[in-house]
């Protein structure tokens, strides 16, 4: 992303009538019948048992017996354990503040230890405070930085922050804790959960990426792979792109305000950008949740992706009943995030 442009069938039963047999066989036969038949009374009670031994099978297989509904995804998040969640890291969470409301990001340093590290450093020394929104591309991305980023005599100091790191498009597979998803995807091998993040992989590279999947930030470049600081941010706002993966380094994902990314007015220039900068959304400030207040921080907790709640969530969503006519059966990487719940108040 450009910087500035940024049968089997049982035969029937068939009676056959013996007209050869001898009269005196059939009378034998009459007589060995009647010293072995059941009474009456013994028939019924044959046949009672027989019944209710037929409705135990039937009932046994039945699958409305035995199994359970299942949850829906609402009942799912409502019924987990508070084990199943876990808080924000401070260190790793940015409060970015709109004149439309706050924009909740968490970071991934598993994935982008060097961009992260470098957010925190810009972000500590207020460098995106006052910079803004430059683009807003339809069913692709909100963008924010510096709008004379691509000027040297006008762009803001990177300060503290490294002007040159570089690109940190994958990682190792080997020994990253995946929760795997059991859906094919046709963009990698194997896709799954790690920290709550999406993320595809090749095990036969040893190579892990995050996937752009709605929500996800990533940190715009130039034409050079190793040209992203994390400086210029962007966030998916549309149909995930997954063509960018292993392209741009992602750095974290929206928690909290994509409502307020999404639905700004979109840029009418090249590629969405603003061609005035009046349009422009300011950003008033932009912080760790560590640099900020306890008051002043958000409460929030996101569900683990390693919780057995995640497992019945990704069910939920392949098994949906209720008001869907079609059950899909399977669900997919992108098709939707790790959900948050506000932090419970101790007491």
């Amino acid at each position: 992303m450009p910087k500035t442009h940024a049968a089997f069938q049982p035969a029937p039963f068939c009676l056959r009538a013996i007209h050869t047999a001898a009269l005196s066989a059939a009378a034998a036969a009459a007589l060995l019948l009647a010293i072995t038949a059941p009474s009456p009374a013994q028939a019924a009670t044959d046949k009672s048992a027989s019944l209710t031994k037929h409705n135990a099978k039937t009932k046994s297989k039945s699958p409305s017996t035995n199994k359970a509904k299942p949850l829906s995804s609402s009942e799912v998040i409502s019924q987990s354990p508070d084990s199943d969640w876990r808080d924000l890291d401070p260190q790793n969470t940015v409060a970015m503040t709109l004149p439309q409301g706050q924009v909740l990001i968490e970071l991934a340093p598993r994935f982008a230890p060097r961009h992260v590290a470098n957010i925190r450093s810009l972000a500590q020394q207020g460098y995106y405070d006052g910079l803004a929104i430059v683009r807003v591309q339809d069913n692709f991305v909100t963008q924010w930085g510096d709008p004379d980023g691509d000027d040297p005599a006008k762009a803001r100091s990177l300060g503290a922050a490294s002007a040159k790191i570089p690109a940190e498009f994958s990682v190792p597979y080997r020994g990253l804790p995946l929760t795997r998803m059991a859906e094919a995807d046709g963009w990698a091998p194997v896709t799954g959960f790690v920290d709550g993040f999406p993320v595809a992989a090749a095990p036969k590279q040893n190579k892990a990426w995050l996937a752009h999947c709605y929500g996800m930030v990533g940190a715009g470049r130039n034409e050079a792979a190793d040209s992203s600081t994390g400086a210029e941010l962007y966030a998916i706002i549309g149909h995930a792109p997954r063509a960018l993966d292993l392209n741009i380094t992602v750095v974290g994902r929206v928690l909290k305000g994509m409502d307020l990314l999404a639905s700004l007015p979109r840029g009418s220039a090249a590629m969405g950008f603003y061609d005035k900068p009046e349009q422009r959304v300011a950003i008033q400030s932009a912080r760790l949740l560590a640099d900020m207040p306890g008051s002043e921080r958000p409460a929030l907790q996101v569900m683990r992706s390693d919780s057995k709640s995640w497992a019945q969530l990704l069910d939920a969503r392949r098994k949906r009943g209720g008001w869907y006519v079609h059950n899909p059966g399977r669900t997919e990487l992108c098709g939707g995030l790790p959900p948050t719940r506000p932090a419970k108040v101790a007491g």
